[in-house]
């Protein structure tokens, strides 16, 4: 995912598409991912447009768009109290290595 990632950025685009990026990913590498895509945001001002299954992988994001059967049923931000911030929770991991 992060090589998917790094190709995609090569251009500089002001929008980024990401199809399910963590579809198949374990929680710390999901985690890894969404500070990824959130630093992405914060630092260089691109847009991500996240496609997800996952409700809690919804809950980075700023804004979460409800579809159902191709039609828009809620189109919410989230509040800054609700959102979560994938750099604190990478914090409060442990470590790799004692996780075996």
């Amino acid at each position: 995912q992060r090589v998917a990632i790094a190709r995609a950025l090569i251009n500089d685009p002001s929008i980024l598409l990401a199809d399910e990026p963590t579809g198949n990913l374990d929680s710390r590498t999901s985690i890894e991912v969404m500070d990824v895509f959130q630093r992405l945001n914060i630092e260089r001002g691109i847009t991500i447009l996240l496609i997800t299954h996952e409700h809690d992988i919804a809950e980075y994001a700023t804004r979460v768009v409800t579809v159902r059967d191709g039609r828009i049923l809620t189109d919410e931000p989230v509040p800054a109290n609700r959102r979560r911030d994938a750099a604190a929770e990478l914090l409060a991991l442990p470590p790799v290595e004692a996780e075996a």
